[in-house]
């Protein structure tokens, strides 16, 4: 569930060719790559929240920047390709913490969530931080059950 508190889903936003159907993420802002339409109307999409898992690493070096690093020292993370349902488009992310390579599995579902990235202070405002966000993928485990919004409802959590 976003961290903003709605209840509204997260979504990604991309863009689906209107002549060929092919999607895009990120967005494509220029004309469509799909051969033999570059001249296409593209038109901005949210993407499906659910997939499955295409192939994965792991992190165990700091990215460069502008990665900014949680931790220090560095501590590995997982990264997931996840073939969304839908749109049969692959889409990387971060795994979240406490997945590791070794919990991953080729074809296993994976879900959309938001994760706070860092925050900092409010330069506008003593006291308060402001809060970045990024999409991260976590597996559904057995006995997770899609509601009719797409969210989904999972033991404690």
């Amino acid at each position: 569930m976003p961290t903003d508190g709605s209840d509204e889903a997260p979504r990604l936003i991309g863009t689906r060719c209107s002549d060929s159907g092919t999607y895009f993420f990120p967005p494509e802002r220029v004309m469509s790559r799909a051969p033999g339409f570059a001249d296409s109307e593209l038109v901005d999409v949210e993407l499906s929240t659910r997939g499955r898992l295409w192939s994965y690493t792991d992190a165990n070096y700091q990215p460069p920047e502008p990665y900014i690093p949680v931790t220090d020292p560095h501590v590995p993370f997982a990264i997931a390709a996840v073939e969304l349902d839908q749109e049969r488009l692959v889409v990387m992310g971060q795994v979240v913490a406490g997945v590791a390579v070794d919990d991953l599995t080729v074809g296993m579902e994976m879900e959309l969530v938001l994760d706070t990235l860092y925050t900092e202070a409010d330069p506008e405002s003593v006291g308060d931080e402001i809060e970045y966000v990024i999409w991260k993928w976590r597996p559904i485990e057995s006995g997770t059950t899609a509601e009719s919004d797409g969210s989904t409802t999972n033991g404690g959590e």
